[in-house]
């Protein structure tokens, strides 16, 4: 087949399912695994090049709506009258019905299910470790800072921290991603930040600018120095490499358990 994927978690999965001698075109933003760098580009996942798409020649078009404003790529891929799936997943579950999707529409279903088993063997180890911790850690997950968004209750980031041994501090609020004030957070009182801005690279994020804020001195993860800068394609993603963004978020919460 001809595939084009036209966001990076798209590309991901296809790595995972071992498809990407068959991918020939990916968007600007794509960048794991290392073969993409050699692939065409299409544009940035929010403005799709679809005369690009279109001669690239896809059989299938991996589309995406889980960044708002996706949905004018779909409005063009339907005025060209190309071939595409769409994935938009927010919970983990969604994630890995997504793999036997996309194993579905590629003929690679015995492959997709081999992946979609490895997936939840590793959820279920870590949901076994998680029981061994005695008192969560409370985590402010910060997914952008002006106006601040985090997510919520059905966004992945929810269930990655139980199963890191920690409880999303903003998992009560039944959205996937949550426009709060820091007022709130201060409320929340975190034991953990963890800073991951969507899109932005570890080096640009400053922790001082979070440590800034007013009244940031009454949040216990301040007081304890408990910032964390991740990288934010470990956990802004929602592909199966949200489980490397699990396994060292565990260990940094509980080493002795999560070794």
């Amino acid at each position: 087949m001809r595939i084009v994927s036209l966001c990076p978690s798209n590309t991901e999965l296809l790595a995972y399912l071992d498809l990407m001698d068959q991918v020939v075109g990916v968007d600007h933003d794509s960048d794991w695994p290392e073969v993409v760098q050699e692939l065409p580009r299409v544009g940035r996942d929010l403005n799709i090049d679809v005369n690009r798409v279109r001669e690239l020649e896809p059989d299938l078009i991996l589309a995406s709506l889980s960044v708002p404003g996706m949905e004018k790529n779909i409005e063009k891929l339907d005025e060209a009258k190309l071939p595409y799936i769409i994935l938009n997943p927010n919970s983990l579950d969604e994630i890995a019905e997504d793999i036997l999707t996309v194993g579905e529409h590629t003929g690679y279903k015995e492959k997709a299910k081999e992946v979609y088993d490895w997936y939840y063997g590793v959820l279920q180890q870590y949901q076994e470790l998680s029981k061994q911790v005695s008192t969560p850690k409370r985590i402010y997950w910060e997914w952008w800072p002006k106006p601040i968004f985090t997510p919520g209750k059905l966004n992945w980031l929810s269930y990655i921290s139980e199963l890191a041994g920690a409880v999303n501090v903003f998992s009560d609020v039944d959205q996937a991603s949550v426009q709060t004030e820091w007022e709130e957070v201060i409320k929340r009182n975190p034991d953990e930040i963890c800073m991951v801005w969507v899109g932005v690279q570890e080096k640009k994020m400053n922790p001082d600018l979070v440590r800034k804020r007013p009244n940031s001195n009454e949040i216990k993860a301040i007081q304890e120095d408990q910032i964390h800068v991740l990288e934010e394609y470990l956990y802004c993603r929602p592909s199966p490499r949200l489980l490397e963004g699990l396994k060292k978020l565990a260990k940094i919460l509980h080493p002795d358990i999560y070794k």
